[in-house]
């Protein structure tokens, strides 16, 4: 077997990259509990004491598994995808798919850029209760739109190739 190419390694280090995502959002989902039911029994019992932080905490959380979920739909091709001609096939679907691609992308250069700007305006900055940094919260905006790229890129250049090549073209 010939060793992979330059597309190939590209291949398995998306892969990875989405396996990882895979996994910070499971832990996102399960990390969340915590500090919500932490809010919600302390409104109602007065032997637990009513942490602030966990507002803060979850707030975190939420942005990042949100950012992360649009991630991983951006890859799996189920966030921002609109099947309007769902009975499309071959060359056709892969030029409508190029085309909502070229949207993603759109959207991901927002977000680098004035996702960007928008984190850059928090690496001095601490939250007021749990004194997190708030840089961490921001960058999932700039780190969102290169994600976005990456994996619309991937999913460009497979389109491209059935355009190319035709149906059988290699993936």
């Amino acid at each position: 077997m010939p060793p992979p190419g330059a597309r190939g390694i590209f291949r398995r280090i998306t892969e990875i990259y989405a396996k990882i995502l895979d996994v910070l959002l499971v832990v996102t989902v399960v990390g969340i509990i915590l500090p919500v039911t932490m809010q919600i029994f302390a409104r109602f019992v007065d032997f637990i004491p009513r942490y602030i932080w966990t507002e803060e905490l979850a707030r975190l959380l939420l942005v990042w598994m949100i950012m992360i979920g649009s991630m991983i739909g951006v890859r799996e091709a189920t966030h921002f995808n609109v099947d309007l001609f769902n009975n499309l096939r071959g060359r056709t679907k892969a030029a409508m798919d190029i085309l909502s691609a070229l949207f993603v992308l759109g959207f991901a250069y927002v977000f680098i850029v004035y996702g960007w700007e928008f984190t850059d305006t928090a690496w001095f900055r601490i939250s007021e209760l749990a004194e997190l940094p708030l840089w961490i919260i921001h960058i999932a905006w700039p780190i969102a739109g290169v994600s976005w790229v990456i994996f619309a890129g991937e999913r460009i250049w497979d389109d491209l190739q059935i355009l190319l090549h035709g149906e059988k073209a290699e993936s």
